[in-house]
């Protein structure tokens, strides 16, 4: 009989990492989930910044730096947009 308890602990034992493990995947998704949402979120304001500042600029090169600058943040979110897979 000592062997059949020895088995059935071993058997929980298993379940109970496979169901850790589990736990970790899932808790690691979420992570990388809220990671990804803020950046998008610290993309998006910047661009509004930068909206701002295109709308203030007056001088043609200043005016070509800002307008290289919301280049590169939408090539950035549209690049964090296929990663995230939407």
């Amino acid at each position: 009989m000592a062997r059949g308890w020895e088995s059935k602990g071993v058997e929980l034992q298993r379940e109970d990492l496979e169901a850790a493990r589990e736990r970790a995947v899932a808790d690691r998704a979420a992570l990388d989930r809220i990671a990804l949402e803020r950046e998008r979120e610290s993309i998006q304001l910047s661009r509004v910044r930068v909206l701002h500042d295109l709308e203030m600029a007056t001088h043609p090169r200043h005016r070509e730096c800002v307008e290289a600058a919301l280049r590169f943040l939408d090539e950035k979110l549209e690049a964090l947009n296929a990663r995230a897979g939407g």
